[in-house]
């Protein structure tokens, strides 16, 4: 047998993984400004990740959420100091498409409601109801396709308006800096026409935190940067560091009832040690305070660096895109096989992204930007 052929992949094998710092099989070290997505937030094989693992592990690994599970409440009091939202609820569950899934689901349940309200070129997962609100109908298979989905142009506020005149919206979920899309930012203003036209209408706003979540923009949730609050904020990739983790934070509105959402392994002891891990050295190491200052110092420096084949750089925070003026994937491999730097690439074939963990150092930063600018310059030449 086979694995299904649907990933191209790089002809390289990763054994070891440290911090920052991967290594192949051939014993090839290389530097990870990418994380998997977005998915490594404390750092590969962390020290209190593996422990609390470890200890978890020789306990018990998984029961169902039909027991106490301790951690999870203990989880959710952490997320409440982390994030602020302190009168907000917690469900776990398995990923980042699932938790844009039950948002969605949620929202409707509490208005009765069908339509949905999401952007040109969002990215919100490949489930059912999440792919269909995705702007990519590559991946949304004809069973997917649904009339409850209206896209509207992101940072558009007079036709999100237009569409709120027209329909009954259940909900319009927003990611505030798009992730696939490109590292595109919401404006302040935008999100808070969201916020004034939720509230008006009894729609639920969602905020799709999965990439942008969890510390990586400076904030833990990049909407906080607006002061606007959300009703639902999904979140998973970093906040379980590498362990298959999705979330919800939902507000005091929504009444929870027996058998609305579930899931088998959401939760579970292993995830929430990971999750409790992940927001421990969150917390002692001020990961959000180090992702804002070696951020805005990647910021500068690459808006700074001359070179004619950079046209733009945006984002906040560890969430940064580069955009060039000729297809980005020539560079990045160039990047991965002879600097072995690994970053990120987006539906903006033009675009560089990179989504270091937040421990990342000044050090570090500068080693990827004198690769980057050699690479750049090696290339022009």
């Amino acid at each position: 047998m086979k694995t299904f052929d649907v990933y191209p992949i790089n002809d390289i094998t990763i054994v070891k993984a440290e911090g920052m710092t991967l290594w192949d099989d051939k014993n090839n070290t290389y530097t990870d400004m990418y994380g998997g997505h977005a998915v490594i937030s404390i750092g590969h094989t962390a020290k209190r990740y593996v422990d609390y693992l470890q200890k978890q592990l020789q306990l018990i690994g998984f029961y169902s959420n039909s027991i106490k599970i301790p951690a999870q409440q203990l989880l959710a009091e952490k997320l409440t100091q982390l994030s602020g939202k302190t009168d907000y609820s917690l469900f776990m569950c398995n990923s980042g498409a699932e938790a844009n899934e039950n948002a969605l689901k949620l929202a409707s349940f509490h208005n009765g409601k069908k339509r949905v309200i999401a952007f040109t070129d969002a990215f919100h997962g490949r489930t059912s109801l999440a792919v269909s609100a995705t702007d990519n109908p590559k991946i949304v298979a004809p069973v997917n396709q649904t009339d409850h989905i209206i896209f509207v142009p992101y940072n558009d506020s007079e036709k999100l308006k237009e569409v709120f005149q027209q329909e009954e919206v259940s909900s319009v979920i927003v990611e505030a800096i798009q992730g696939v899309g490109g590292v595109k930012v919401a404006t302040p203003a935008f999100l808070s026409t969201i916020r004034t036209l939720c509230t008006a209408h009894n729609a639920a706003m969602i905020a799709d935190c999965v990439q942008c979540g969890c510390g990586r923009t400076g904030d833990y949730f990049a909407l906080d940067h607006s002061g606007v609050k959300a009703d639902i904020y999904t979140m998973a990739k970093g906040i379980g560091n590498g362990f298959p983790i999705g979330a919800l934070l939902i507000a005091p509105q929504f009444v929870a009832k027996y058998g609305m959402l579930g899931t088998t392994f959401g939760g579970n002891h292993l995830a929430c040690q990971a999750a409790l891990a992940v927001v421990d050295d969150m917390v002692e190491k001020r990961l959000m305070e180090n992702a804002k200052i070696q951020g805005d110092y990647l910021i500068q420096a690459l808006k700074a660096m001359d070179s004619d084949l950079i046209v733009e750089v945006r984002g906040r925070g560890l969430m940064i895109g580069v955009v060039l003026n000729q297809p980005a994937k020539p560079i990045r491999l160039k990047l991965l096989h002879e600097e072995h730097l690994f970053v990120g690439a987006a539906a903006d074939c033009h675009l560089i992204r990179l989504l270091p963990s937040l421990t990342i150092t000044r050090a570090t930063c500068d080693l990827f930007l004198a690769a980057f600018k050699k690479v750049l310059q090696e290339w022009k030449n």
